[in-house]
């Protein structure tokens, strides 16, 4: 009797839970996992609409070898300066949010007030407001023309790296705009910290700066990580992101096409993102040991 009743009761909790999920899991093959099958299976064909009905004439890679080789110039010309001011920026806003989640962390008038200012851009901003404040030159830093910064990236930079660069200073503002979330990120973070190490270190007479490096830090490595992963998919969502536009098009297969191929690239830098912490997380593991 006992363990029939026992195997009822995991039965019965077995089903809620499946109830509960059901939702997510029907919202998910809906609207995601179908979608996606049918853009893979559209970049395989070409896509004609007519009057009566869709049609599809199965032309297999022939999208994906004019994207990658006929017309690379979508690629070597837009998406790869694209990826170089990701890598510039990527640092810019994790380093940036570091920072200023240390300061909000201690404890001096207005505190609140200050984090959210901090926050509220992410509230307020959305992609169009981002597209406008950008097409009316907001954003940039003056210093950039009184210390003639474009001149010298022009002539002792590399072209390759010259122009992310510059695009990158030009809307300096908006990258430190965009580090709401992180900053958020990072400040429960360190409100994880106990406070008893703080206090062991201030005794051991270690400095700040010391203290950041061997503990600070080191304990905030899961939300360094964590920021990281966001930050990769933000910036290649990004609304001037080339390719998005660039994917927005009537011509579903070719459209189907590259949003694979972009796909594949933010995957790997995802798993190279997770590579990372993997290894990085079995270091400070041996270290501890």
């Amino acid at each position: 009797m006992k363990l029939s009743r026992r195997l009822e009761a995991q039965t019965l909790r077995k089903l809620e839970g499946s109830l509960f999920i059901a939702p997510w899991v029907f919202g998910f093959l809906t609207f995601v996992a179908f979608p996606l099958g049918f853009s893979l299976y559209m970049s395989f064909h070409q896509v004609k609409i007519t009057v009566n009905s869709v049609q599809y004439t199965f032309i297999g890679l022939k999208h994906y070898r004019e994207i990658l080789i006929a017309n690379g110039s979508l690629l070597y010309e837009e998406l790869f300066p694209f990826l170089r001011e990701s890598a510039m920026m990527i640092p810019i806003i994790l380093v940036f949010s570091l920072l200023i989640a240390i300061l909000l962390n201690l404890k001096f008038p207005g505190r609140t007030l200050f984090r959210v200012i901090f926050f509220l851009p992410v509230i307020f901003s959305s992609g169009q407001i981002v597209q406008e404040f950008i097409a009316q030159g907001e954003g940039s830093l003056s210093i950039m023309e009184t210390l003639r910064i474009d001149y010298y990236l022009q002539e002792y930079v590399p072209g390759a790296w010259a122009a992310p660069i510059q695009k990158v200073m030009g809307s300096f503002v908006l990258v430190l705009w965009y580090s709401g979330v992180q900053i958020l990120i990072f400040l429960a973070g360190r409100q994880t910290l106990p406070a008893a190490v703080y206090e062991a270190s201030r005794i051991d007479g270690s400095s700040p700066w010391s203290t950041f490096w061997k503990i600070t830090l080191p304990g905030l490595v899961p939300y360094i990580f964590l920021n990281l992963m966001y930050t990769v998919v933000d910036l290649f969502t990004f609304p001037s992101n080339p390719i998005v536009s660039r994917v927005n098009t009537t011509n579903y297969g070719s459209s189907s096409a590259l949003a694979w191929i972009y796909f594949t690239i933010i995957l790997a830098f995802v798993l190279l993102t997770l590579l990372l912490y993997s290894r990085v997380d079995k270091s400070l593991s041996g270290s501890k040991r």
